[in-house]
């Protein structure tokens, strides 16, 4: 069990000491020119993925210094994920270089039904994560740590890690944990939600979609999931394209999710995450972290790949402004038109 020592109540995530720092494995990722079965796509685009690194450079996008922590191998995979994240604004001072485990990468087979990702990550520079990392500047600057339940399944250290980071609480700051629920990585027979749910409890912010919640808890509903994690001081549940729901201790705020002109579903969750962040960083009200959630999906939701820009900023401040009423009534097209 992880003792949660919480912040004092009414505190403040310390401002400006550094970058929310986002911890976990990125990858190379190959993206097809076309649907069908791999053996029939010649060509695919080198492109990068990973959960963590998507919500840095999602905070980036809008705004918030944000790192990735994590490690990649003495390759050239390696050097594009740290290159092109640097590029995206995302400090990569607490990135390892491991010489003797290569980058792991994943390989997007896309289909009438969706994608399905082929993952070749066994023995990767991401599964080495330990509670090594803990000293790592940035980790010790961050007012927010953010986290998911992807690396406690890569290795027993990476599980540490997590545990760890959870445990030893630093005044003032904050931590968040996605659920990010990857069955494909737990090994046959393992009891997932007996090592998550610890986990889930310990964080500060926790985000989850109702569809894995169920899987993994046994429920999707906000209210049974707030009596099942009483740690948090807000649980975020997501219903797919539908709406997201925020559970404080003693409210709960739900918003819509707007219309969106889909061109592809992958990363939504992780630019959701960059934006509820985002907002409880800038101290906005739930129901506009909530909105600042669906606006960064939103962005992520019109392009091909893991990531997209978030609206112009004019934009995000109108619909956060919007009510009720003009919020149901836009949609977000492609171009964040």
């Amino acid at each position: 069990m992880i003792e949660r020592q919480s912040p004092a109540a009414g505190a403040e995530p310390v401002a400006g000491t550094g970058p929310v720092a986002c911890v976990g494995e990125a990858m190379a990722a190959f993206l097809p020119d076309r649907p069908g079965p791999l053996e029939h796509v010649e060509t695919f685009r080198h492109a990068i993925g990973g959960a963590e690194a998507n919500v840095a450079r999602g905070l980036a996008a809008l705004g918030v210094p944000a790192a990735w922590v994590g490690r990649v191998g003495a390759d050239g995979f390696g050097r594009r994920i740290v290159a092109e994240l640097a590029a995206s604004s995302v400090d990569t001072s607490g990135v390892v270089t491991d010489p003797d485990r290569p980058t792991g990468l994943f390989v997007k087979e896309a289909g009438p039904d969706g994608s399905v990702l082929h993952y070749y990550r066994d023995g990767s520079a991401g599964s080495a994560l330990s509670p090594e990392m803990m000293d790592v500047r940035v980790l010790r600057d961050a007012p927010l740590v953010h986290l998911s339940g992807i690396t406690p399944a890569l290795s027993e250290g990476a599980h540490k890690l997590v545990a760890e980071l959870l445990q030893r609480r630093v005044p003032g700051r904050l931590t968040s944990f996605d659920l990010n629920h990857r069955p494909a990585l737990w090994p046959p027979g393992t009891d997932a939600a007996a090592t998550l749910v610890p986990l889930l409890d310990a964080a500060d912010i926790v985000l989850l979609g109702a569809d894995e919640a169920e899987r993994v808890l046994g429920t999707g509903d906000p209210e049974r999931l707030r009596a099942l994690l009483p740690g948090p001081d807000v649980i975020v549940v997501k219903d797919d394209k539908h709406r997201a729901t925020a559970v404080t201790r003693d409210a709960l705020a739900t918003e819509v999710a707007l219309r969106v002109e889909v061109v592809e579903p992958v990363g939504a969750g992780d630019a959701f995450a960059a934006g509820f962040l985002a907002g409880t960083l800038r101290g906005l009200d739930p129901r506009g972290r909530l909105r600042l959630g669906h606006l960064a999906a939103a962005g992520a939701l019109v392009v091909h790949g893991d990531h997209g820009p978030p609206p112009p900023p004019d934009r995000i401040a109108a619909l956060l402004a919007a009510s009720p009423a003009e919020w149901a009534a836009t949609t977000i097209t492609r171009g964040i038109g």
